[in-house]
């Protein structure tokens, strides 16, 4: 089994810590998120995992070299351009020549998944698979009964993106994205009309009306989003609960 880890963010809102450190390296309970995450992966059965750079890149790429890992660890360069979700996977996509689904996971995302569990049953369900949950937000996909995607809403705007035309956001269920999927390699020759970076999400709802782009729905999904200063001790208090 193999992952992404999407590590190349900014970390803006996580200043000033990543005046000097990128995102992925920030430290919880003494541990960067970087190896949370990989310690996790590995403890779940994966045996690789890519990680997109591009903020400090140079402080991440070293970190994995000099520090042994519990898995093998590649890194797809993104120093020259920031390329977006979308983008970064498409880059990446060399490393998963061999056709199998992998997991995607953002580097700043905690949650109570068994990721084991979370692959084992849906590597294979669809073209992607995302991990959803009913949690209040302002920002939801919109699935139908067979948990295939339709489209996108913001109830707060009324906004609406959908492949099918005058979709009704009521006549279907609303989950909160968790920032975790699996992504079929069959997806990547729908990439190549798409401009260098580009989101992964604008990408999905592209397509959702020729390929399976699915739900996996986690009632009580337990997620802290590490992403700003506010959010490292609660990480912390859900590290150690």
């Amino acid at each position: 089994m193999k992952a992404m880890i999407f590590a190349a963010g900014l970390g803006t809102r996580l200043k000033p810590l990543t005046d000097t450190l990128p995102k992925a390296l920030v430290p919880v309970v003494g541990k960067p998120l970087l190896q949370i995450l990989i310690d996790r992966l590995a403890a779940a059965g994966f045996k690789e995992a890519v990680v997109n750079v591009h903020h400090f890149s140079e402080k991440i790429i070293d970190y994995l070299y000099y520090k042994p890992q519990p898995l093998k660890t590649h890194i797809s360069d993104e120093s020259a351009e920031l390329l977006e979700t979308g983008g970064g996977i498409r880059k990446a996509a060399r490393f998963f020549s061999d056709g199998e689904p992998f997991l995607v996971h953002n580097v700043d995302i905690l949650h109570n998944v068994d990721l084991k569990q979370f692959y084992e049953e849906n590597a294979y369900r669809g073209d992607a698979v995302l991990l959803v949950s009913p949690r209040k937000t302002q920002r939801y996909l919109l699935f139908d009964d067979q948990d295939n995607l339709v489209g996108w809403t913001n109830i707060a705007t009324g906004e609406v993106r959908s492949p099918y035309p005058n979709l009704n956001p009521k006549e279907y269920r609303m989950y909160a994205f968790g920032g975790i999927h699996i992504f079929n390699p069959r997806l990547f020759q729908e990439m190549d009309k798409w401009p260098s970076k580009f989101s992964i999400i604008d990408f999905y709802l592209d397509v959702c009306a020729n390929y399976q782009i699915k739900a996996c729905v986690k009632e009580y999904l337990q997620l802290v989003d590490v992403g700003k200063l506010d959010t490292l001790a609660k990480a912390e208090e859900f590290l150690q609960a």
